[in-house]
């Protein structure tokens, strides 16, 4: 009886075997995909804005992305760092920060907001990754804080004007209930922040987001939910002096900082569970400043406010891994 030969083992090639650190399941996202696709989601925003201020939008908008992209490059020139400009960070911070601000601000306030982004709210934490705090948010709330003039004072829309007259406008949360109509919260003919006119850009830029999976999408549900119902509870019982939910929903910068600035990827927490958490403390702290506070507009502090409460969010709503089992405590003698 002749012996069945065995098959010889076929090992792998070694020169196509590659041995490296964790993570080993890899994606072909990168940073400047991901920043210049959150940038083509603003520009809907970016363009009815302009549409409704004229040259004044596209100079706050041109000066605040130029400001950041130097100011970030000098400092990485002072601290002897690679350049990082082409990764996009910089670029879509200066949209952001042109979005928070009134298209009738003195051209060195935008200068003044660029270094406060990307200085104090980004690199002395250590850069992109590092920061607790949104930059952009940081940027406009000392703003607010150190130039509250300036930043409550808007301008008039006029559509289709490229030049637009400097007159002054009331923001739509400052007035009394009933007199902007929703249809113009819809479309962006109303005065604010350049990021707070038309509902509709935004909404068409959030739902880009969440197509590319870019934002978790429970925290802009939390976070515009918990407003739509503290609000309508506060407009039932009051409905002379306060505005309806859904006017809240669609004023002030609520859809801004629900899609572009909460779901930031560094400063939200990394867990679904957490991301409702975070997205209902924003709500609840808007709608308390917004319906009892000084501010008209609570959007900014309460994001920053949930920023500080992330490590902790996160630390909280982890789950366990699989198997795994609590030990013991020792007996106490």
């Amino acid at each position: 009886m002749s012996e069945i030969e065995t098959p010889p083992i076929q090992m792998p090639d070694p020169s196509r075997l590659v041995v490296s650190n964790s993570p080993h399941i890899r994606d072909t996202q990168s940073i400047h995909k991901i920043m210049f696709t959150v940038v083509l989601a603003m520009l809907p925003a970016c363009l009815a804005g302009i549409w409704f201020f004229g040259f004044a939008a596209l100079k706050v908008l041109v000066l605040c992305t130029v400001s950041c992209v130097v100011i970030e490059e000098s400092w990485n020139k002072l601290m002897k760092r690679a350049s990082s400009w082409k990764d996009g960070s910089a670029i879509l911070s200066g949209i952001l920060l042109g979005m928070n601000l009134n298209a009738g601000v003195p051209w060195w306030v935008c200068i003044l907001g660029a270094l406060l982004a990307i200085i104090l709210g980004k690199q002395l934490f250590g850069g992109l990754g590092y920061n607790p705090f949104n930059p952009v948010l940081v940027a406009r709330v000392g703003l607010l804080i150190g130039l509250p003039e300036i930043m409550t004072t808007w301008n008039t829309p006029q559509a289709g004007k490229m030049v637009v007259d400097t007159v002054t406008a009331a923001t739509p949360l400052s007035l009394e209930p009933g007199v902007t109509s929703l249809g113009n919260l819809l479309s962006g003919n109303v005065g604010g922040c350049l990021g707070e006119t038309s509902a509709i850009a935004l909404l068409l830029g959030g739902a880009v987001l969440m197509a590319f999976k870019l934002i978790k999408w429970q925290v802009p549900l939390a976070f515009i939910g918990t407003v739509f119902l503290i609000t309508g509870g506060a407009h039932l019982i009051s409905p002379e002096t306060t505005h309806s939910p859904l006017f809240h929903v669609l004023s002030g910068g609520l859809l801004l900082g629900a899609f572009f600035m909460a779901t930031d990827m560094v400063t939200s927490p990394m867990t679904k569970r957490g991301a409702w958490i975070f997205g209902l403390g924003c709500g609840i702290m808007t709608s308390a400043i917004r319906l009892w506070g000084s501010y008209p507009e609570g959007v900014s502090f309460s994001i920053l406010f949930m920023n500080a409460l992330t490590p902790l969010i996160d630390r909280g709503s982890i789950s366990k891994p699989f198997g795994y089992v609590a030990p013991l405590k020792e007996e106490t003698k």
